[in-house]
Protein backbone atom coordinates (compact mmCIF):
# COMPACT_ATOMS: atom_id res chain seq x y z
CA UNK A 1 0.00 0.00 0.00
CA UNK A 2 1.17 3.41 -0.74
CA UNK A 3 3.14 5.41 1.95
CA UNK A 4 3.25 1.70 3.90
CA UNK A 5 7.25 2.37 5.03
CA UNK A 6 6.70 5.96 5.39
CA UNK A 7 3.75 5.70 7.28
CA UNK A 8 5.01 2.98 9.91
CA UNK A 9 8.26 5.13 10.62
CA UNK A 10 6.11 8.31 11.04
CA UNK A 11 3.88 6.51 13.36
CA UNK A 12 6.52 5.26 15.73
CA UNK A 13 8.48 9.06 15.44
CA UNK A 14 5.01 10.81 16.47
CA UNK A 15 4.11 7.88 18.78
CA UNK A 16 7.38 8.86 20.86
CA UNK A 17 6.67 12.24 21.17
CA UNK A 18 3.27 12.07 22.10
CA UNK A 19 3.90 9.81 25.33
CA UNK A 20 6.45 12.50 26.23
CA UNK A 21 5.50 14.99 28.93
CA UNK A 22 8.07 17.11 28.72
CA UNK A 23 10.65 17.64 25.43
CA UNK A 24 14.29 19.07 24.88
CA UNK A 25 15.91 21.09 22.30
CA UNK A 26 18.00 17.58 21.47
CA UNK A 27 14.78 15.46 21.70
CA UNK A 28 13.61 18.06 18.93
CA UNK A 29 16.57 17.58 16.81
CA UNK A 30 16.87 13.71 17.08
CA UNK A 31 13.19 13.56 16.00
CA UNK A 32 13.42 15.63 12.68
CA UNK A 33 16.62 13.49 11.90
CA UNK A 34 14.52 10.54 11.98
CA UNK A 35 11.76 12.34 9.89
CA UNK A 36 13.91 13.70 7.18
CA UNK A 37 15.77 9.99 6.80
CA UNK A 38 12.09 8.47 6.46
CA UNK A 39 11.04 11.22 3.68
CA UNK A 40 13.87 10.60 1.80
CA UNK A 41 14.16 6.95 1.74
CA UNK A 42 10.53 7.13 0.48
CA UNK A 43 11.92 9.20 -2.49
CA UNK A 44 10.92 12.41 -1.24
CA UNK A 45 12.54 15.19 -3.15
CA UNK A 46 15.69 16.35 -1.17
CA UNK A 47 14.39 19.94 -1.38
CA UNK A 48 11.48 19.58 -0.11
CA UNK A 49 12.69 17.52 2.55
CA UNK A 50 15.33 20.59 3.60
CA UNK A 51 12.65 22.86 3.65
CA UNK A 52 10.05 20.45 5.46
CA UNK A 53 12.15 19.81 8.21
CA UNK A 54 13.33 23.54 8.77
CA UNK A 55 9.97 24.98 8.65
CA UNK A 56 9.19 21.89 11.62
CA UNK A 57 11.73 23.17 13.58
CA UNK A 58 11.38 26.82 13.51
CA UNK A 59 7.54 26.65 14.38
CA UNK A 60 8.61 24.18 17.30
CA UNK A 61 10.79 25.67 18.31
CA UNK A 62 9.42 29.41 18.30
CA UNK A 63 6.36 28.55 19.44
CA UNK A 64 6.99 27.79 23.40
CA UNK A 65 6.14 23.92 22.39
CA UNK A 66 9.07 22.95 24.73
CA UNK A 67 7.64 24.89 27.56
CA UNK A 68 3.86 23.57 27.34
CA UNK A 69 2.03 21.20 29.21
CA UNK A 70 1.66 18.82 25.98
CA UNK A 71 4.73 19.89 23.81
CA UNK A 72 4.47 16.04 22.32
CA UNK A 73 1.12 16.58 20.83
CA UNK A 74 1.74 20.41 19.61
CA UNK A 75 4.77 19.10 17.56
CA UNK A 76 2.97 16.13 16.37
CA UNK A 77 0.27 18.86 15.19
CA UNK A 78 3.38 20.96 13.66
CA UNK A 79 4.01 17.67 11.60
CA UNK A 80 0.32 16.89 10.83
CA UNK A 81 0.19 20.76 9.83
CA UNK A 82 3.34 21.07 7.54
CA UNK A 83 2.79 17.41 5.56
CA UNK A 84 -0.86 18.72 4.77
CA UNK A 85 0.46 21.78 3.46
CA UNK A 86 3.00 19.70 1.53
CA UNK A 87 0.50 17.63 -0.29
CA UNK A 88 -1.24 20.77 -1.72
CA UNK A 89 -2.76 22.24 1.62
CA UNK A 90 -6.70 21.62 0.40
CA UNK A 91 -8.61 19.58 -1.73
CA UNK A 92 -8.51 21.26 -5.66
CA UNK A 93 -11.45 20.57 -7.78
CA UNK A 94 -12.07 20.80 -11.43
CA UNK A 95 -13.02 23.92 -12.68
CA UNK A 96 -16.29 23.60 -14.95
CA UNK A 97 -17.54 25.83 -17.50
CA UNK A 98 -20.52 27.44 -17.08
CA UNK A 99 -20.91 27.30 -21.10
CA UNK A 100 -20.80 23.41 -21.58
CA UNK A 101 -18.92 21.05 -22.35
CA UNK A 102 -16.34 21.16 -19.68
CA UNK A 103 -13.31 19.98 -22.14
CA UNK A 104 -10.33 17.81 -19.88
CA UNK A 105 -7.24 16.63 -21.58
CA UNK A 106 -5.64 13.89 -20.29
CA UNK A 107 -1.39 14.32 -20.48
CA UNK A 108 1.45 11.47 -19.60
CA UNK A 109 4.01 9.26 -20.42
CA UNK A 110 3.06 6.03 -22.53
CA UNK A 111 2.21 3.35 -19.31
CA UNK A 112 1.13 5.61 -16.72
CA UNK A 113 -2.39 4.73 -16.87
CA UNK A 114 -4.00 7.31 -19.01
CA UNK A 115 -6.88 5.58 -20.98
CA UNK A 116 -7.97 3.85 -17.65
CA UNK A 117 -7.97 6.61 -15.78
CA UNK A 118 -10.29 8.79 -18.70
CA UNK A 119 -12.67 5.79 -17.56
CA UNK A 120 -12.35 6.02 -14.17
CA UNK A 121 -12.96 9.80 -14.57
CA UNK A 122 -15.57 10.14 -16.37
CA UNK A 123 -16.95 7.21 -14.10
CA UNK A 124 -16.23 9.79 -11.09
CA UNK A 125 -18.06 12.72 -12.60
CA UNK A 126 -21.28 10.63 -13.79
CA UNK A 127 -21.71 9.85 -9.93
CA UNK A 128 -21.60 13.67 -9.49
CA UNK A 129 -24.29 14.19 -12.21
CA UNK A 130 -22.23 14.82 -15.23
CA UNK A 131 -22.61 12.99 -18.57
CA UNK A 132 -19.20 12.63 -20.00
CA UNK A 133 -18.01 11.70 -23.27
CA UNK A 134 -14.94 9.55 -23.92
CA UNK A 135 -12.68 10.52 -26.54
CA UNK A 136 -9.70 8.44 -28.57
CA UNK A 137 -7.03 11.18 -29.10
CA UNK A 138 -4.63 8.27 -29.37
CA UNK A 139 -4.08 7.31 -32.97
CA UNK A 140 -0.49 5.94 -32.58
CA UNK A 141 -0.41 2.94 -29.94
CA UNK A 142 -1.60 -0.48 -31.44
CA UNK A 143 -5.38 -0.59 -29.69
CA UNK A 144 -5.02 2.37 -27.56
CA UNK A 145 -8.53 3.03 -29.58
CA UNK A 146 -9.87 -0.33 -28.63
CA UNK A 147 -8.75 0.04 -25.21
CA UNK A 148 -11.08 2.73 -24.38
CA UNK A 149 -14.33 1.66 -26.47
CA UNK A 150 -13.81 -1.07 -24.09
CA UNK A 151 -13.96 0.55 -21.04
CA UNK A 152 -16.55 2.59 -22.31
CA UNK A 153 -18.66 -0.22 -22.95
CA UNK A 154 -17.83 -1.72 -19.49
CA UNK A 155 -19.13 1.93 -18.27
CA UNK A 156 -21.78 2.63 -20.43
CA UNK A 157 -20.17 5.33 -21.19
CA UNK A 158 -19.96 6.67 -24.97
CA UNK A 159 -16.67 6.64 -26.41
CA UNK A 160 -16.06 9.21 -29.63
CA UNK A 161 -13.54 8.03 -32.19
CA UNK A 162 -12.39 8.54 -35.80
CA UNK A 163 -9.85 5.29 -36.75
CA UNK A 164 -10.18 6.54 -40.48
CA UNK A 165 -7.94 9.80 -39.33
CA UNK A 166 -4.80 10.61 -37.75
CA UNK A 167 -5.48 14.33 -37.29
CA UNK A 168 -5.71 14.25 -33.26
CA UNK A 169 -6.83 18.20 -33.19
CA UNK A 170 -9.54 17.34 -36.23
CA UNK A 171 -11.02 14.40 -33.78
CA UNK A 172 -10.72 16.55 -30.89
CA UNK A 173 -13.18 18.98 -32.39
CA UNK A 174 -15.11 16.79 -34.10
CA UNK A 175 -15.68 15.10 -30.74
CA UNK A 176 -16.56 18.40 -28.85
CA UNK A 177 -19.31 19.21 -31.74
CA UNK A 178 -20.75 15.89 -30.82
CA UNK A 179 -21.10 16.33 -27.32
CA UNK A 180 -22.56 19.38 -27.82
CA UNK A 181 -25.14 17.99 -29.86
CA UNK A 182 -25.75 14.80 -27.61
CA UNK A 183 -26.02 17.14 -24.58
CA UNK A 184 -22.73 15.69 -23.19
CA UNK A 185 -21.48 18.49 -20.54
CA UNK A 186 -17.96 16.79 -20.19
CA UNK A 187 -15.54 15.81 -23.19
CA UNK A 188 -12.19 14.25 -21.91
CA UNK A 189 -9.59 13.83 -23.94
CA UNK A 190 -7.73 10.88 -24.02
CA UNK A 191 -4.43 11.82 -25.70
CA UNK A 192 -1.21 9.87 -26.82
CA UNK A 193 1.86 9.31 -24.73
CA UNK A 194 5.39 8.40 -25.62
CA UNK A 195 8.16 6.22 -23.70
CA UNK A 196 9.84 9.52 -23.01
CA UNK A 197 9.08 13.16 -23.11
CA UNK A 198 9.91 14.45 -26.60
CA UNK A 199 9.58 17.70 -29.07
CA UNK A 200 7.25 15.89 -31.39
CA UNK A 201 4.54 14.33 -28.15
CA UNK A 202 5.13 18.20 -26.43
CA UNK A 203 4.29 19.69 -30.15
CA UNK A 204 0.60 17.89 -30.99
CA UNK A 205 -0.48 18.25 -27.32
CA UNK A 206 0.49 22.22 -27.97
CA UNK A 207 -1.66 22.11 -30.96
CA UNK A 208 -4.40 20.26 -29.28
CA UNK A 209 -4.25 23.19 -25.97
CA UNK A 210 -4.19 25.68 -29.01
CA UNK A 211 -7.18 24.76 -30.76
CA UNK A 212 -9.55 22.85 -28.54
CA UNK A 213 -8.84 25.20 -25.69
CA UNK A 214 -9.36 22.49 -23.01
CA UNK A 215 -11.01 23.97 -19.51
CA UNK A 216 -8.47 21.40 -17.65
CA UNK A 217 -5.24 19.29 -18.63
CA UNK A 218 -4.54 16.56 -16.44
CA UNK A 219 -1.06 14.92 -16.01
CA UNK A 220 -1.43 11.37 -15.47
CA UNK A 221 1.78 9.90 -13.66
CA UNK A 222 2.74 6.76 -12.06
CA UNK A 223 3.43 7.48 -8.98
CA UNK A 224 5.43 3.80 -8.45
CA UNK A 225 8.34 5.88 -10.63
CA UNK A 226 9.16 7.83 -7.25
CA UNK A 227 11.06 10.92 -7.93
CA UNK A 228 10.78 10.48 -11.86
CA UNK A 229 7.06 10.87 -11.36
CA UNK A 230 8.34 15.19 -10.04
CA UNK A 231 10.65 15.29 -12.75
CA UNK A 232 7.73 14.36 -15.74
CA UNK A 233 5.49 16.66 -14.08
CA UNK A 234 7.85 19.53 -14.05
CA UNK A 235 8.41 18.87 -18.00
CA UNK A 236 5.04 18.86 -18.42
CA UNK A 237 4.20 21.96 -17.03
CA UNK A 238 7.13 23.57 -18.37
CA UNK A 239 6.32 22.92 -21.61
CA UNK A 240 2.41 22.85 -21.33
CA UNK A 241 1.01 24.22 -18.23
CA UNK A 242 -0.76 21.85 -16.61
CA UNK A 243 -3.85 22.65 -14.39
CA UNK A 244 -3.37 19.42 -12.26
CA UNK A 245 -1.92 16.01 -11.11
CA UNK A 246 -3.91 12.47 -11.08
CA UNK A 247 -1.56 10.26 -9.35
CA UNK A 248 -1.88 6.05 -10.75
CA UNK A 249 -1.15 3.11 -8.71
CA UNK A 250 -1.37 4.90 -5.43
CA UNK A 251 -2.53 0.95 -4.21
CA UNK A 252 0.64 -0.50 -5.05
CA UNK A 253 3.77 -0.86 -3.35
CA UNK A 254 5.13 2.31 -3.66
CA UNK A 255 6.89 4.18 -1.18
CA UNK A 256 4.89 7.55 -1.83
CA UNK A 257 7.92 10.52 -2.57
CA UNK A 258 6.14 11.33 -5.55
CA UNK A 259 2.85 12.28 -3.81
CA UNK A 260 4.86 14.58 -1.73
CA UNK A 261 7.01 15.94 -3.94
CA UNK A 262 4.65 17.48 -6.94
CA UNK A 263 3.08 19.98 -5.32
CA UNK A 264 6.01 21.77 -4.32
CA UNK A 265 7.96 21.47 -7.29
CA UNK A 266 5.75 22.21 -9.74
CA UNK A 267 3.07 24.27 -7.68
CA UNK A 268 0.40 21.99 -9.68
CA UNK A 269 -2.24 20.23 -7.23
CA UNK A 270 -3.00 16.79 -6.82
CA UNK A 271 -6.50 16.55 -7.71
CA UNK A 272 -7.23 12.53 -8.13
CA UNK A 273 -5.50 9.45 -7.16
CA UNK A 274 -6.56 6.18 -8.28
CA UNK A 275 -6.39 3.59 -6.12
CA UNK A 276 -7.14 0.34 -7.60
CA UNK A 277 -7.59 -2.19 -10.70
CA UNK A 278 -11.31 -1.74 -10.92
CA UNK A 279 -13.07 1.34 -12.61
CA UNK A 280 -14.29 2.98 -9.45
CA UNK A 281 -10.59 2.92 -8.10
CA UNK A 282 -10.43 6.78 -7.97
CA UNK A 283 -10.83 9.53 -5.66
CA UNK A 284 -10.95 13.23 -5.06
CA UNK A 285 -7.18 14.03 -3.30
CA UNK A 286 -8.29 15.56 -0.06
CA UNK A 287 -4.51 16.54 1.23
CA UNK A 288 -5.42 16.68 5.12
CA UNK A 289 -7.37 13.44 5.03
CA UNK A 290 -3.91 11.75 3.57
CA UNK A 291 -1.56 13.30 5.66
CA UNK A 292 -3.98 11.82 8.71
CA UNK A 293 -3.88 8.56 6.72
CA UNK A 294 0.02 8.52 6.99
CA UNK A 295 0.16 9.56 10.38
CA UNK A 296 -2.38 6.78 11.74
CA UNK A 297 -5.06 9.42 12.56
CA UNK A 298 -7.21 7.59 10.54
CA UNK A 299 -9.94 9.12 7.60
CA UNK A 300 -13.09 8.62 8.75
CA UNK A 301 -14.56 11.40 6.41
CA UNK A 302 -13.78 9.19 3.53
CA UNK A 303 -15.31 5.72 4.93
CA UNK A 304 -18.40 7.64 5.27
CA UNK A 305 -18.10 8.97 1.91
CA UNK A 306 -17.57 5.37 0.08
CA UNK A 307 -20.36 3.67 2.40
CA UNK A 308 -22.98 6.29 1.38
CA UNK A 309 -22.15 5.87 -2.38
CA UNK A 310 -21.80 1.83 -2.02
CA UNK A 311 -24.59 1.16 0.64
CA UNK A 312 -27.95 1.10 -0.80
CA UNK A 313 -30.25 3.75 2.18
CA UNK A 314 -33.60 0.86 1.62
CA UNK A 315 -31.49 -2.02 2.70
CA UNK A 316 -30.10 -0.15 5.61
CA UNK A 317 -33.15 1.34 6.76
CA UNK A 318 -34.71 -2.22 6.34
CA UNK A 319 -31.68 -4.32 8.80
CA UNK A 320 -32.10 -1.01 11.14
CA UNK A 321 -35.95 -2.01 11.61
CA UNK A 322 -34.98 -6.05 11.99
CA UNK A 323 -32.81 -5.32 14.10
CA UNK A 324 -35.34 -3.28 16.44
CA UNK A 325 -37.10 -6.68 16.67
CA UNK A 326 -35.22 -9.38 16.61
CA UNK A 327 -31.26 -10.99 17.61
CA UNK A 328 -28.99 -10.02 14.50
CA UNK A 329 -28.42 -13.19 12.46
CA UNK A 330 -26.76 -14.63 9.31
CA UNK A 331 -29.11 -13.45 7.27
CA UNK A 332 -28.18 -10.02 8.17
CA UNK A 333 -24.60 -10.48 8.14
CA UNK A 334 -24.36 -11.72 4.63
CA UNK A 335 -26.52 -8.75 3.11
CA UNK A 336 -24.16 -6.25 5.33
CA UNK A 337 -21.11 -8.02 4.11
CA UNK A 338 -22.28 -7.90 0.82
CA UNK A 339 -22.79 -3.98 1.09
CA UNK A 340 -19.41 -3.49 3.08
CA UNK A 341 -17.43 -5.64 -0.06
CA UNK A 342 -18.97 -2.41 -2.92
CA UNK A 343 -16.88 -0.09 -1.26
CA UNK A 344 -13.61 -1.64 -1.65
CA UNK A 345 -10.64 -3.25 -0.14
CA UNK A 346 -11.69 -3.91 3.35
CA UNK A 347 -8.05 -4.24 4.51
CA UNK A 348 -7.82 -0.57 3.15
CA UNK A 349 -11.10 0.57 5.27
CA UNK A 350 -9.77 -0.46 7.93
CA UNK A 351 -6.35 1.18 7.78
CA UNK A 352 -8.48 4.48 7.57
CA UNK A 353 -9.90 3.69 11.16
CA UNK A 354 -8.39 6.07 13.73
CA UNK A 355 -5.75 3.63 15.61
CA UNK A 356 -6.28 0.38 12.79
CA UNK A 357 -3.00 1.41 10.87
CA UNK A 358 -0.71 1.34 15.19
CA UNK A 359 -1.65 -2.56 14.99
CA UNK A 360 1.56 -4.46 13.52
CA UNK A 361 0.08 -7.35 12.89
CA UNK A 362 -3.23 -6.84 11.69
CA UNK A 363 -3.65 -8.61 8.30
CA UNK A 364 -7.01 -9.00 6.41
CA UNK A 365 -7.24 -11.40 3.60
CA UNK A 366 -9.91 -10.52 1.21
CA UNK A 367 -11.02 -13.68 0.15
CA UNK A 368 -11.58 -14.43 3.77
CA UNK A 369 -14.86 -12.84 2.79
CA UNK A 370 -15.35 -14.69 -0.23
CA UNK A 371 -15.26 -17.83 1.73
CA UNK A 372 -17.48 -16.68 4.52
CA UNK A 373 -19.95 -15.86 1.93
CA UNK A 374 -19.92 -19.49 0.48
CA UNK A 375 -20.41 -20.40 4.20
CA UNK A 376 -23.17 -18.71 4.68
CA UNK A 377 -24.74 -19.57 1.37
CA UNK A 378 -24.21 -23.42 2.27
CA UNK A 379 -26.75 -23.01 5.04
CA UNK A 380 -30.44 -23.42 4.83
CA UNK A 381 -32.49 -20.46 5.55
CA UNK A 382 -33.53 -21.75 8.47
CA UNK A 383 -29.86 -22.08 10.13
CA UNK A 384 -28.73 -18.82 8.80
CA UNK A 385 -32.04 -17.17 10.87
CA UNK A 386 -31.37 -19.74 13.94
CA UNK A 387 -27.58 -20.19 14.17
CA UNK A 388 -27.94 -22.14 17.60
CA UNK A 389 -29.04 -25.19 14.77
CA UNK A 390 -25.51 -25.52 13.86
CA UNK A 391 -24.00 -28.98 15.59
CA UNK A 392 -21.09 -30.66 14.40
CA UNK A 393 -23.34 -32.83 11.43
CA UNK A 394 -24.59 -29.57 9.96
CA UNK A 395 -21.45 -27.99 9.94
CA UNK A 396 -19.45 -31.12 8.27
CA UNK A 397 -22.44 -30.61 5.52
CA UNK A 398 -21.54 -27.33 5.35
CA UNK A 399 -17.60 -27.38 5.21
CA UNK A 400 -18.24 -29.74 2.14
CA UNK A 401 -20.88 -27.61 0.56
CA UNK A 402 -18.62 -24.25 1.05
CA UNK A 403 -15.09 -26.15 -0.24
CA UNK A 404 -14.13 -25.16 3.48
CA UNK A 405 -12.84 -27.26 6.72
CA UNK A 406 -14.97 -27.72 9.78
CA UNK A 407 -12.00 -26.12 11.73
CA UNK A 408 -12.81 -23.02 9.60
CA UNK A 409 -16.50 -23.01 10.17
CA UNK A 410 -16.11 -23.02 13.76
CA UNK A 411 -13.78 -19.91 13.58
CA UNK A 412 -16.30 -17.79 11.38
CA UNK A 413 -19.15 -19.03 13.96
CA UNK A 414 -16.64 -17.48 16.83
CA UNK A 415 -16.34 -14.11 15.03
CA UNK A 416 -20.02 -13.90 14.34
CA UNK A 417 -20.88 -14.21 17.66
CA UNK A 418 -17.96 -11.23 19.15
CA UNK A 419 -20.42 -9.10 15.75
CA UNK A 420 -23.94 -10.14 17.70
CA UNK A 421 -22.73 -8.74 20.70
CA UNK A 422 -21.39 -5.90 19.47
CA UNK A 423 -24.74 -5.32 17.70
CA UNK A 424 -26.95 -5.73 20.74
CA UNK A 425 -23.88 -3.20 22.22
CA UNK A 426 -24.99 -0.71 19.37
CA UNK A 427 -28.65 -1.05 20.25
CA UNK A 428 -28.27 -0.82 24.24
CA UNK A 429 -26.02 2.58 23.87
CA UNK A 430 -27.74 4.38 21.77
CA UNK A 431 -26.34 3.47 18.42
CA UNK A 432 -22.69 2.93 16.50
CA UNK A 433 -21.39 6.47 17.65
CA UNK A 434 -21.16 5.21 20.80
CA UNK A 435 -19.98 2.33 20.17
CA UNK A 436 -17.33 3.46 17.39
CA UNK A 437 -16.48 5.58 20.67
CA UNK A 438 -15.81 2.66 23.11
CA UNK A 439 -14.27 -0.02 20.67
CA UNK A 440 -10.90 -0.90 21.43
CA UNK A 441 -9.11 -1.47 17.84
CA UNK A 442 -7.86 -5.13 19.94
CA UNK A 443 -11.61 -5.69 19.57
CA UNK A 444 -11.65 -5.42 16.01
CA UNK A 445 -8.29 -7.54 15.26
CA UNK A 446 -9.71 -10.26 17.33
CA UNK A 447 -12.79 -10.13 14.95
CA UNK A 448 -10.85 -10.89 12.55
CA UNK A 449 -9.09 -13.76 13.08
Amino acid sequence: MAFEGLSSKLQDITRKLRGKARITESDLKDMLREVKLALLEADVNYKVVKEFIDTIQTKALGQDVLKSLTPGQQVVKIVKDELVELLGGQESKIHFTPNPPTIIMLVGLQGSGKTTTAGKLANLLRKQGKKPLLVACDVYRPAAIKQLQVVGAQLNIPVYSNENSKDVVHIAKQAVSVAISKLNDVVILDTAGRLHIDEELMEELKNIKANVKPHEILLVVDSMTGQDAVNVASSFNEALGIDGVVLTKLDGDTRGGAAISVKKVTGRPIKFAATGEKLSDIEVFHPERMASRILGMGDVLSIIEKAEEAIDLEEAEKLEKQLKKKEFDLEDYLTQLRQVKKMGSFSSILKMLPGMANIKDLKVDDKEFTRIEAMICSMTAEERRNPRLLNASRRIRIAKGSGTSVQQINQFMKSFEMTQKMMKKMQNEKGLKNMMKNLNPNDLKNMMK
